[in-house]
C-alpha cells in the first residue's frame, strides 16, 4: 500500500525558515485531500495545511501568511514551506494523505518530523 515519508525537520532559530518534504510511494492516483499536521506534548494534534487534488489549499489561523502548502506530482510529494518560524511552532509534524478506494478512503500517515524552533 501507500507508505509516506516526511523529511527537512530540524532545529532553527525564531525567524528561520523550513522546508518539509512528504514522498508517497505506492498508488497514489486517487488522492481526496493532502494535509500538513502538527502535534506539540501535551497539545492535540493541530492541522497545519491542506491541499486538495484541484489546488485549493487552507491553513490554521495561526500559519496563514507564513506557511505554504505545495505539491510536484511528478515526484509524489507534498511540501511544505514554513517562514518566520516562531517558537509556538515546535513540534513533530505529519503528512497525511487521504486516498479514494472502491468501498471508502484510507488515511495514510508518515512517522513525522520534529521541528525545533529556538534561540
Amino acid at each position: 500500500q501507500v507508505q509516506v515519508v516526511e523529511s527537512g525537520g530540524g532545529l532553527v532559530q525564531p525567524g528561520g525558515s523550513l522546508r518539509l518534504s512528504c514522498v508517497a510511494s505506492g498508488s497514489t492516483s486517487r488522492i481526496l485531500g493532502m494535509y500538513w499536521y502538527r502535534q506539540a506534548p501535551g497539545k492535540d494534534r493541530e492541522l497545519v495545511a491542506s491541499l486538495s487534488p484541484s489546488g485549493r489549499s487552507s491553513y490554521g489561523d495561526a500559519m496563514k501568511g507564513r506557511f505554504s502548502i505545495s505539491r510536484d506530482t511528478t515526484k509524489n510529494t507534498l511540501y511544505l514551506q514554513m517562514n518566520n518560524l516562531k517558537p509556538e511552532d515546535t513540534a513533530v509534524y505529519y503528512c497525511k494523505l487521504t486516498l479514494d478506494h472502491d468501498v471508502g478512503y484510507s488515511d495514510y500517515w508518515g512517522q513525522g518530523t520534529q521541528v525545533t524552533v529556538s534561540s
